[in-house]
């Protein structure tokens, strides 16, 4: 019997529409008729409170099912912290872009009569884009290999 079978018969057992499951679970009732009719799987956490929900494992839920059990190794395997990563990569970019800013008015004073000023500090302008290109990679890289592992 794969997952669809068996939460149809959980539910069937336990006396509950589609609809008295899908608040249970705080999904819509259409997440839950997908799942009966195998179209989708749900999230682990679903997998989770069905688990309790029905009195069972979630061994006897995922096992019978290779294709859901596939979904949550995948889901598994994603970045841990997706915002942080996201910050990291602004800051590479940042930087990146101060870095071009300064050589594009260097090289405009050199080559033309222009005398363009950085406004700031000098440290900020020789330093800052290096230190957040820097910093930026570094913490990308090492926010890249973490993985959720629950």
């Amino acid at each position: 019997m794969n997952f669809a079978e068996k939460l149809k018969k959980g539910r069937k057992e336990k006396g509950w529409s589609q609809e008295e499951l899908a608040e249970k679970l705080f999904v819509s009732r259409q997440s839950v008729s997908k799942w009966e009719n195998g179209q989708n799987y749900p999230s682990i956490e679903i997998i989770i409170k069905l688990s309790d929900l029905f009195n069972v494992t979630i061994d006897e839920l995922l096992r019978s099912d290779e294709e859901l059990k596939e979904k949550v190794i995948k889901d598994s395997k994603q970045l841990a912290h997706p915002k942080l990563k996201f910050m990291f990569d602004v800051l590479f970019l940042i930087g990146t872009a101060l870095l071009i800013i300064k050589l594009g008015i260097f090289t405009l004073n050199k080559f033309t009569a222009l005398d363009i000023n950085l406004y700031g500090w000098s440290f900020f302008w020789n330093f800052g884009p290096l230190i957040l290109m820097v910093g930026g990679g570094i913490g990308s890289g090492v926010i890249k290999e973490k993985y959720i592992e629950d």
